[in-house]
């Protein structure tokens, strides 16, 4: 029987980091005062890393990986990509959201056209249909390439989201929670994609997430937030799952229910949400 001694927990990665947050806080003004939604934070990340961040709502997930995308700057501290400080958003990080984020009246094809221009905008027109169709084809959607979102599945829009992203060769992929709209099949496929995606291309992720098990399956190191208000990172797991993972023999691993187990009790029972 394996024990939590065995289950790797770590601070942070030590070695070479790539993406680096240091003693990162966000304070929002309010009518009632200074309101803090994270405390603190630090965190590095390897370059080629795929790392899940999990808590309750409220907890600061969206707003780190805003900071990470430049969207928004922290009140106090720093985030640096390659020793760089993250001051705006820039092609080197991407983001997909839960809501696909698609212009509906462009097609698949034009929607992921529109970044690749937007980013080399002296490209040549051949070099970005040669580059749109490839990353069509990554996510299987070559034959719907015409489509616009209203009439694509759920699936088959976030599936143009992640292609539009990696479409710009990003550094870091930044997801907040992108399959969590879906059904469990559609979502189980997306994860299968998103890991054979992430191993040919190199690229680092950040990735939200509510659910343990697609944590477990994805990521090399899960990132427990505590709760909000003045949230901060209360613990860092690592995933000892070899990769490439296959979904069934992770379930047969008693390491598996151990890390479930563990974070569990870090979300139910050490910092249970209260809805007072």
């Amino acid at each position: 029987m394996h024990t939590l001694n065995d289950l790797h927990l770590t601070p942070v990665a030590t070695c070479s980091p790539f993406l680096r947050i240091e003693n990162v806080s966000k304070i929002y003004p309010t009518p009632n005062g200074p309101y803090p939604v994270l405390q603190g934070v630090d965190l590095t990340v390897n370059e080629g890393e795929f790392v899940c961040l999990i808590g309750h709502s409220g907890c600061g997930k969206t707003t780190l990986l805003n900071m990470v995308a430049g969207f928004s700057q922290p009140t106090t501290g720093a985030v640096y990509l390659q020793d760089q400080p993250i001051a705006k958003p820039g092609p080197d990080r991407m983001m997909v959201f839960q809501n696909y984020s698609l212009l509906p009246w462009k097609t698949a094809y034009e929607n992921v056209d529109l970044a690749v221009k937007a980013v080399n905008p002296n490209m040549s027109a051949g070099q970005r249909r040669s580059i749109v169709h490839e990353h069509l084809n990554m996510v299987g959607l070559t034959e719907a390439a015409d489509k616009r979102p209203g009439q694509l599945s759920g699936g088959m829009k976030q599936r143009v989201a992640i292609a539009r992203a990696l479409a710009i060769r990003p550094q870091v992929l930044i997801l907040d929670e992108p399959f969590g709209a879906l059904d469990a099949i559609t979502k189980e496929e997306l994860q299968e994609e998103l890991l054979t995606i992430w191993r040919d291309h190199q690229v680092t992720v950040l990735m939200i997430t509510h659910d343990i098990d697609e944590a477990l399956f994805l990521a090399d190191r899960l990132v427990m937030m505590t709760n909000g208000p003045a949230a901060q990172i209360g613990e860092v797991l690592d995933i000892p799952f070899p990769r490439p993972r296959n979904r069934a023999r992770i379930l047969e691993d008693p390491n598996y229910y151990d890390l479930r187990n563990h974070v569990l009790d870090f979300l139910y029972r050490r910092f249970a949400h209260s809805e007072d």
